[in-house]
């Protein structure tokens, strides 16, 4: 499939460009910020073909594609304007509360510099390399320049997270990066570097040195951004475009200089030498933690929350002794897809064990974990035990980081530092990893695809016929009872334009939602705004009450249901009140779709006017195709 494909049918099955509040990718994933949630298809977009994996955390709806996303990232803002910042958007869904909230931000923020962040940390780290075993001397204006185009990210950092925050918090970047620019501003480095003592009108300023650091422009560009909204709708339209600016830069330059440089290097430095305490205190228990536990703070999306840690480390003191670690979990991993490529005899998943080695190597383990590893779960255990034993010896061995980048083959140079310390013993921890990953895997074995498809060729003529009864018609009753609306006149074009399944629309009278036959609930959502249900024989109905709802918050809903539970037909799901919905502003028409439509041949309404709940709403017509073996 043409990246150009791809992006079409991932911007559909998100529900559609209107859906998308932000979009930013990192090494392999596509992040998502949803308007909706239960608009996106999550279950055909794993289906897709180039896509490995659909995973929802800290807030945000992640696409993983592999080494593409580039490419992909790119058709996306070709085909439509969701990566134009000057796009007229919506207004967004309320932020992810909580931790969710806290690395759905550490992300977006840092997610757009990684790729430059590892190509300027390998560049260091040859660097770092070639002087240390005479190849270059540092006098040389060779290094010099070749330095330059090393280090001026990190040097220059404070202005490219200006960006990526004002993106986030929806702010103006480009005052966002004037007061950046400020704090490494010649004039305020030099007052720092002689020690020249520096008031504000009479206020003493404690001036720290803010090249390189990370969290004093965040907490400065997210205040920022409260402010300029504040101003925009309180100065008159005639003046607001130049005196809102004034304002944000005569109060924010200061107010950072006085409060939150001082207060961000000090959380920074703090936190950074807590971890580095931890593996003062014991470097092989500290290692193995760090080596075992890194993949899987990757799959829940916490790993973020370390990244400017490692940043900062290596900002603040040169160095980093805490991410070479997480080097051993990278390849544990790789280690286990390359045994599940020995031992399987499922030529697929052969195939796709030894494409996703490959790239693990070169530190994208996301194919490996989601498309191999985690799916047949040995494995996965394999790599955290093969990643604990390498992460051990790594930290025993004392081995620091001396730039930054995603470990991997081709970032091994940035833990070469003066005369190699410790760089032969992240080698040991790494092949160990790998190897121990692999070995493991191999023993200790697992469900191959291939034993499933010999027991389902001697399936029994009785098992066919239960399959074939399974691909009966279905019928649907109504959840809701109020006026038929035809599913074209939705006012929300994900689900007026079908592209979330066929169905039909209710304009409700009364605010329940029931049960519409028997089966199980697989959606409920926590914003209580729509669900899902599963019938016995396979239909997948989703309920979306109203439209945009989901910016209420659970406001003016009440849920009688979790994910899981068993359901007769007619059972009370969800309650809401509808005229707290239309006075807030919200449209109540409620969409009623079949999201597995094309295992359909026909979705037949079969009501008109008024409906009552439980009335037969829509016949599913299989056509009595039976499941092919």
């Amino acid at each position: 499939m043409s990246q150009e494909k791809l992006a079409k049918e991932i911007v559909e099955l998100v529900g559609g460009e209107k859906n998308v509040e932000s979009l930013v990718h990192c090494a392999t994933r596509l992040r998502f910020v949803l308007k909706d949630d239960a608009k996106a298809d999550k279950a055909k977009l794993e289906k897709t073909e180039g896509i490995i994996a659909v995973k929802e955390n800290g807030g945000q709806f992640q696409v993983v594609v592999g080494n593409k996303v580039p490419e992909v990232y790119s058709a996306i803002g070709q085909i439509s304007n969701i990566l134009d910042d000057s796009t007229d958007k919506e207004k967004p869904r309320k932020a992810a509360k909580g931790l969710g909230g806290i690395i759905d931000i550490i992300s977006s923020i840092f997610a757009p510099l990684l790729g430059v962040m590892a190509g300027a940390g390998i560049l260091k780290g040859l660097l770092l390399i070639a002087s240390n075993i005479g190849w270059l001397e540092t006098t040389e204006t060779t290094y010099t320049i070749l330095y330059a185009a090393a280090d001026s990210l990190f040097y220059f950092l404070p202005l490219l997270l200006a960006v990526t925050t004002a993106r986030k918090f929806q702010g103006n970047m480009f005052v966002a990066m004037t007061i950046a620019g400020a704090l490494i501003y010649p004039s305020i480095v030099t007052l720092k570097s002689e020690g020249t003592p520096t008031d504000f009108f009479g206020i003493p300023v404690i001036l720290m040195n803010y090249s390189s650091t990370v969290i004093p422009i965040i907490l400065a560009v997210i205040v920022m951004s409260k402010l300029e909204k504040f101003f925009n709708k309180t100065l008159h339209d005639s003046v607001k475009n130049f005196v809102t600016p004034l304002f944000l830069l005569v109060i924010m330059v200061p107010l950072t200089l006085l409060v939150f440089g001082p207060f961000g290097v000090y959380v920074g430095n703090g936190i950074a030498a807590g971890l580095v305490a931890a593996f003062g205190f014991s470097p092989l228990l500290a290692g193995a933690v760090m080596g075992a536990s890194w993949q899987l703070l990757v799959i829940f999306g916490i790993h973020w929350g370390l990244i400017p840690v490692f940043i900062n480390n290596v900002a603040v003191y040169g160095q980093d002794g805490v991410k070479p670690a997480a080097t051993a979990s990278i390849f544990a991993q790789t280690g286990a897809a390359f045994g599940v490529m020995l031992k399987t005899k499922n030529k697929k998943l052969k195939t796709l064990a030894g494409s996703s080695t490959l790239t693990a190597l070169f530190g994208i383990t996301e194919p490996a974990i989601y498309g191999v590893t985690l799916p047949l779960k040995r494995p996965f255990i394999a790599g955290v035990i093969g990643g604990a034993v390498g992460g051990a010896i790594i930290g025993q061995a004392g081995t620091l980081a001396f730039a930054s980048g995603a470990p991997g083959l081709l970032t091994l140079p940035i833990f070469y530092g003066p005369g190699g310390q410790g760089f032969p013993g992240l080698i040991l921890g790494i092949v160990v990893s790998f190897v121990v990953s692999a070995v493991l895997t191999y023993i200790m074995g697992f469900k191959d695809p291939v034993e499933e498809e010999t027991k389902s060729e001697s399936t029994t003529s009785a098992q066919q016929s239960v399959r074939a009864t399974n691909a009966s018609d279905e019928s649907v009753f109504s959840p809701i009872e109020g006026t038929i609306v035809e599913l074209s006149e939705v006012p929300d074009p994900a689900f007026a334009s079908g592209a979330m399944g066929k169905g039909i629309a209710i304009e409700p009278t009364v605010g329940r939602v029931v049960a519409p036959f028997e089966g199980t609930v697989t959606v409920a959502f926590k914003k209580k705004h729509a669900l899902a249900v599963v019938s016995d024989t396979g239909a997948e109905i989703l309920v979306h009450v109203g439209v945009d709802t989901v910016k209420l918050d659970g406001q003016h809903f009440v849920s009688h249901i979790k994910e899981g539970d068993r359901v007769q037909a007619g059972d009370l799901l969800l309650e809401f009140d509808i005229a707290q919905i239309k006075a807030a502003g919200y449209h109540t028409v409620t969409p009623i779709i079949v999201t597995n439509s094309a295992n359909y041949e026909e979705v037949i309404p079969q009501a008109t006017g008024r409906v009552s709940s439980q009335e037969l709403l829509l016949k599913l017509s299989s056509g009595n195709v039976q499941e092919q073996k």
